[in-house]
């Protein structure tokens, strides 16, 4: 074990890794870029072995699944699986998503084949839907269904305004997978009044698949120009002290107290252990974090 700091992840009692490993990296075209089975294997084995006990992917995500099934599934008491629902099994992640009972089971029945598993821990919505699309083909009644057959044991959605806000209000909903990074503050305080309610938060989107790196990307709502933005404006680089910024950004989403675990995704290994040992130094220093905060609020990342 490498001492990563472990969370509870709200109601579900789940103890989880502050860094998770998102798996959306290893499933290939056209959601990822090419990469071998050997290779997916050999960075799923890693993060177990670096002590990362979170694992999150999707029906949607290529051979993901395949692979998570392939590589690590005779490591199963390891970790804690997370995938998703509402995606139609063989489609891409553009293709749409089907709330209704029918594919919602035919979907949770797919991943457990896939991953050569009997349970799921999460199993989330995979679009931030409405309380009416939840309820009027049954999505929900059939994940309910299914916990009851011991298929999954906790649900969850991948939320984002404006319906995060009736979501968390519902109360039906164990885990949220929410974005949010120094760059995109805007869910921080409904993330916080889901912690308090008793909910798991996945932050998702904390380095912002690596934006600081590259401004030429468009992530989560959010366009390259308007992340440099923020990112110039608040002048972050001169609280770096010597760090890289995949680190400031790591860390500073691990300063959020609502945070349970956060999914940064690679196909990389030593990228991979880059982002373990930053995880193993921690939360930024909280002076550090409210200087952050107060200089990326006055240069427009700041809470709804």
């Amino acid at each position: 074990m490498t001492g990563i700091e472990r969370r509870v992840l709200g109601r579900t009692g789940l103890s989880v890794t502050v860094l998770g490993f998102g798996a959306m990296d290893l499933g290939g075209p056209p959601a990822a870029n090419e990469i071998s089975d050997d290779d997916a294997g050999r960075v799923l084995n890693t993060a177990l072995d670096c002590g990362i006990n979170f694992i999150d992917t999707a029906v949607c995500y290529g051979t993901s699944e395949a692979r998570i099934g392939k590589a690590i599934s005779h490591r199963r008491k390891e970790f804690v699986l997370a995938t998703k629902c509402g995606c139609v099994p063989g489609e891409p992640m553009s293709a749409p998503h089907i709330n209704s009972a029918a594919n919602i089971r035919a979907g949770v029945e797919h991943s457990l084949r896939t991953m050569r598993t009997d349970y799921l821990d999460i199993v989330q919505f995979h679009h931030s839907l409405d309380k009416k699309s939840w309820e009027i083909d049954g999505a929900l009644s059939e994940l309910l269904k299914m916990k009851a057959e011991g298929k999954l044991r906790f649900i969850g959605v991948s939320g984002v305004f404006p319906n995060l806000i009736e979501q968390v209000d519902s109360g039906v909903f164990d885990v949220f997978q929410v974005p949010y990074s120094a760059v995109q503050r805007e869910h921080e305080n409904i993330i916080t009044k889901a912690s308090e309610k008793g909910a798991g938060i996945i932050i998702r989107g904390a380095v912002a698949r690596g934006a600081p790196l590259d401004w030429n990307k468009r992530y989560y709502m959010m366009s390259g120009e308007e992340m440099s933005g923020r990112w110039d404006g608040a002048q972050l680089d001169d609280l770096m002290e010597g760090m890289h910024r995949m680190e400031f950004m790591l860390r500073f989403a691990l300063a959020l107290p609502a945070l349970d675990t956060t999914i940064v995704g690679t196909k990389n290994v030593d990228h991979l252990r880059d982002n373990v040992a930053a995880a193993l130094k921690g939360p930024l220093p909280e002076d550090v974090v409210k200087e952050a905060k107060r200089r990326l609020e006055a240069a427009g990342s700041k809470p709804v």
